[in-house]
């Protein structure tokens, strides 16, 4: 699609219709900004551009191994997005400091990787679509990048913060791992908290369970790579796991953003109830929300995170016949749900880095 007609008012509109046109245009405008950032990031451009002195698009494309056509288009639509700056004179291209501190791994976090859900989602549009009229979901298996956008993600909200901020939410956790526990992690995705964990705590033992065969053995190979030899990882579907879990297995359960998705959630977090000792803990990283509408009004991430939810983790959820929970069921549906599965003692905690997630230290 080469040119694009928005309609434009024939009349005087109102302030407030001439507002929400206005977010409208807006809107398409950041979505394509979106587009052209993940690209950016795929394909190592912004990393290219970052710290270098004016660039012509021959030089980028020669710095990053593209063709310059498609390097050149790429620069105009970031250009004419105010991300990147240009010097017609010279046709040359930057990327300024604090724009590069956002947008690649200089800086504390890299919002590029959070750009490449629209693309991801958007191509599951058709399926998504049709099960609007007949029902049913949208298999994982439709989702060929998923597990590995989600790493990039962990890597940028959980694992910064896992030793100093977020194992630290359960008093005495931290010298627990170190004396020697048993530790699951449930839909463990690539394992990366895990194989963080396994590294820093070798009197422990570790296990990952995911759906995934795709991400089970990338968290295998890595955990080989390291000569991790306190830790393995299993593809297990974890719908019957109230039934099927080893009674007082392990001292530390985990989930990282893993229940809205899963097709039996209540089933899963009866297992994890199941698993754990007397004494053990449960700790889990979910979406913050609330379970009503009308309270997500002011969500920061609202808007994106319910696309996410009916293009991902609801979906993939009802593909299995499963609940299809999403991932905005919200916090009172979350301690409700930890309630019926037996936890009594739940804390509910927030970390400043970190606006998208609540973190629940629940006890049995």
């Amino acid at each position: 699609m080469c040119d694009i007609a928005i309609p434009t008012r024939q009349t005087p509109p109102t302030t407030h219709a001439d507002d929400f046109e206005s977010r409208l245009v807006q809107a398409l405008n950041h979505g394509g900004l979106l587009l052209l950032t993940s690209i950016g990031y795929r394909t190592g451009l912004l990393e290219a551009l970052a710290g270098q002195p004016p660039l012509t698009s021959q030089s980028l494309a020669e710095r990053s191994g593209l063709q310059e056509r498609y390097v050149r288009e790429w620069l105009g639509g970031m250009v004419a997005a105010e991300v990147v700056e240009t010097d017609p004179a010279t046709a040359s291209y930057w990327l300024p400091d604090e724009r590069a501190a956002l947008l690649t791994d200089r800086g504390e976090a890299n919002l590029a990787v959070y750009a490449q859900f629209i693309p991801l989602l958007g191509s599951v549009e058709d399926e998504v679509v049709r099960c609007f009229h007949e029902g049913g979901g949208v298999p994982y298996s439709r989702y060929p990048r998923f597990q590995e956008v989600m790493a990039s993600d962990s890597g940028q909200t959980v694992l910064p913060a896992l030793f100093d901020h977020i194992l630290p939410l359960a008093p005495g956790l931290t010298e627990r791992l170190a004396a020697g526990i048993r530790v699951l992690d449930c839909a463990c995705g690539r394992g990366r908290a895990l194989l963080a964990m396994a590294e820093r705590f070798p009197a422990s033992r570790f296990v990952g369970y995911d759906l995934s065969e795709e991400a089970i053995g990338w968290a295998r190979n890595q955990a080989e790579r390291a000569g991790l030899t306190n830790l393995t990882f299993e593809v297990r579907d974890l719908g019957d796991f109230d039934a099927t879990a080893e009674p007082g297995a392990f001292e530390l359960v985990t989930t990282f953003d893993g229940i809205h998705d899963q097709g039996q959630p209540r089933r899963l977090l009866a297992g994890i109830h199941r698993s754990l000792t007397a004494d053990g803990v449960y700790l889990v990283q979910d979406i913050h929300a609330s379970s009503h509408h009308h309270l997500d009004r002011e969500h920061p991430l609202g808007a994106m995170l319910y696309a996410v939810s009916l293009s991902h983790c609801m979906t993939v959820s009802l593909a299995q016949g499963g609940e299809g929970l999403g991932t905005m069921w919200g916090r009172e549906r979350a301690l409700a749900y930890l309630e019926d599965a037996g936890f009594r003692d739940i804390h509910v905690h927030q970390l400043e880095h970190d606006i998208q997630n609540d973190y629940f230290v629940c006890r049995p």
